[in-house]
């Protein structure tokens, strides 16, 4: 399974997996292998150098409209963490959004074929306050912790649209502040959608006609260890992790209790969010025919997962 990290806060269910053996209760051996972010994720699935992937259903969406075949098979996250943050050292100078004209921003690399969630909520943000893509200097980076460090202590972006709990560790070290926080609802307000569906185990359209019962077992893994989260303490989640820098173990702990309601409790699709998520999706491809017509219903399959409101 590929997926980004690792030790990223949405995706951290399926770096859970091998370490608690709910890959194995299924009879399985779950190999992880970890990417930049959710296009990369999705380019191993398409190329076939993975069965599945975990990546932001706005990422499986854009995906499905340049024609790809990747299917949303069930719910990882509850509730989406993104943050915009700066260099402290821009703090003065920067106030609001718009005043990252001319600025360089490092954003989640997309592909051809498909845009991360990351760089679709950058653009709405963007907007929200009057500017487009063209007016500042976007730069590639991964959804990691060392290469997303060490863009900051360089010097070499003047801000990142990033995921937890690399904002959060960053600023306890007083590196960034929060420009816009999706978890903050005057951030939230200026987003179409804001309640969207970001992490989503996804397989092959293929897959699930060839090999039924391998896509049921690995949502039946996936539903294991989501429902093993909801059980356990996030002290017991981070000691099950074995993640050796002190550091990071204190950060990725923090913003577990910080974030108490974001994994879903047992991988279900909820209506209420694939219809968020529909509504977001179209507010970041606006000049993009072939997304407006996409339904988010028609990109996943609540086969296996089941579904709520």
């Amino acid at each position: 399974m590929s997926v980004p990290g690792p030790h990223n806060l949405s995706y951290l269910p399926a770096d859970l997996i091998p370490k608690i053996g709910t890959d194995r209760a299924e009879g399985v051996e779950l190999q992880l292998l970890h990417s930049g972010g959710s296009s990369f994720a999705l380019s191993h699935l398409t190329n076939h150098n993975a069965d599945f992937a975990v990546a932001g259903l706005p990422s499986i969406m854009s995906l499905r409209a340049n024609g790809g075949k990747t299917v949303g098979i069930a719910a990882v996250d509850d509730a989406p963490l993104f943050v915009l943050m700066v260099r402290t050292q821009l703090k003065n100078s920067v106030k609001r959004v718009a005043d990252l004209k001319g600025k360089i921003i490092g954003v989640s690399t997309s592909s051809l074929s498909s845009k991360t969630t990351t760089q679709q909520l950058f653009e709405i943000l963007l907007q929200s306050d009057g500017l487009t893509p063209r007016m500042v200097r976007i730069v590639p980076t991964s959804l990691s912790w060392p290469e997303q460090a060490a863009l900051i202590n360089s010097g070499m972006v003047d801000a990142i649209m990033t995921t937890e709990p690399f904002a959060s560790r960053l600023q306890a070290e007083n590196k960034v502040f929060f420009l816009a926080n999706l978890a903050d609802p005057d951030t939230a307000a200026k987003i179409p959608g804001a309640g969207f569906l970001h992490a989503t185990l996804a397989t092959r359209a293929d897959l699930i006609d060839s090999d039924p019962q391998k896509v049921a077992k690995m949502v039946r893994v996936m539903r294991r260890t989501l429902q093993w989260i909801a059980s356990h303490t996030p002290e017991k989640l981070v000691e099950q992790l074995d993640i050796r820098d002190q550091t990071e173990r204190a950060a990725l702990l923090e913003c577990l209790k910080q974030y108490p309601r974001l994994y879903s409790k047992d991988g279900r699709f909820s209506s209420k969010q694939l219809q968020e998520t529909e509504r977001f999706f179209h507010a970041a491809a606006a000049d993009h025919p072939a997304a407006q017509a996409l339904k988010a219903e028609s990109v996943i399959t609540d086969q296996w997962a089941g579904r709520s409101r």
